[in-house]
């Protein structure tokens, strides 16, 4: 990008992923120093040298397709571990992608459902009323929640935490390339970590954790929850059995967690 459309790029960013006090702005000292605390609170949380100046690191990891919940700030409320107070949770689909067939995307929702559903006693069940906590959409800019996508690339989808209303909906960019394998944005993968946020789980600053913020191709095939992923959504609804194969013995491995609240 030129150095107008990157210093654009960085400024929003930056309001949305670590949210600004004052407008983004280079006219006042004020300001500025805002800038240089987001830029450290970024490079703090994934893990970079804290400089507080946009380094070509910190540029990349702005410039890499990842989920529209903030990482800091704004987003602490669910380090309160706010979770759903009932086990049996509806989900509906309200509107689909174009680019997958509506039976794929059927399947790969209810597989990422699933995924959270393996290592806790969460049940979800699909909706025919319209009516669900966990809401789905696949939609494009503004769509009437205040947190407008932005085309391709970028934020490519957002979730809420639990809640009435629009808590536990989980919303999805119409405009990327959807995918059920990895030529595109996996739909599978990105909508089990948005229903991570939907169950009440925040960011993950562990490159190996399902909630890490940024998109990551990962593994299809077996769980794609890291150990950490399992003891959090445990922590939230109780305990669970995590059933992983090992590789190298070629027969699956029983982990237990036993995680009271």
């Amino acid at each position: 990008c030129g150095r107008l459309g990157c210093h654009v790029l960085h400024c929003v960013y930056l309001q949305n992923f670590s949210p600004l006090d004052k407008t983004c702005t280079n006219h006042s000292r004020r300001s500025a120093s805002y800038l240089t605390e987001r830029l450290k609170q970024i490079q703090a949380f994934f893990s970079l040298n804290v400089t507080g100046h946009l380094n070509a690191p910190t540029s990349e990891i702005m410039k890499t397709p990842r989920c529209g919940v903030p990482d800091v700030k704004q987003y602490r409320v669910m380090n309160q571990q706010v979770h759903w107070l009932k086990k049996a949770l509806t989900y509906s689909i309200a509107t689909y992608t174009s680019q997958l067939p509506s039976a794929t995307v059927n399947h790969l929702i209810s597989s990422a459902l699933k995924v959270w559903s393996d290592v806790s006693p969460l049940t979800f069940i699909p909706s025919s009323t319209g009516k669900a906590d966990i809401m789905i959409r696949f939609a494009r800019r503004a769509h009437g929640d205040s947190q407008p996508f932005d085309g391709p690339g970028g934020t490519v989808a957002h979730a809420f935490g639990p809640g009435v209303g629009i808590g536990g909906d989980a919303h999805f960019d119409g405009d990327e390339k959807w995918s059920a394998e990895h030529n595109g944005i996996n739909l599978y993968l990105v909508a089990a970590h948005e229903f991570g946020h939907s169950l009440g789980l925040p960011h993950s600053r562990n490159p190996a954790s399902l909630m890490y913020p940024t998109y990551q191709k990962r593994r299809l095939q077996g769980s794609p929850l890291s150990f950490e992923d399992v003891h959090r959504i445990q922590t939230l609804y109780g305990m669970g059995i995590y059933i992983r194969k090992d590789s190298k013995l070629g027969r699956p491995c029983y982990i237990t967690q036993i995680i009271r609240r």
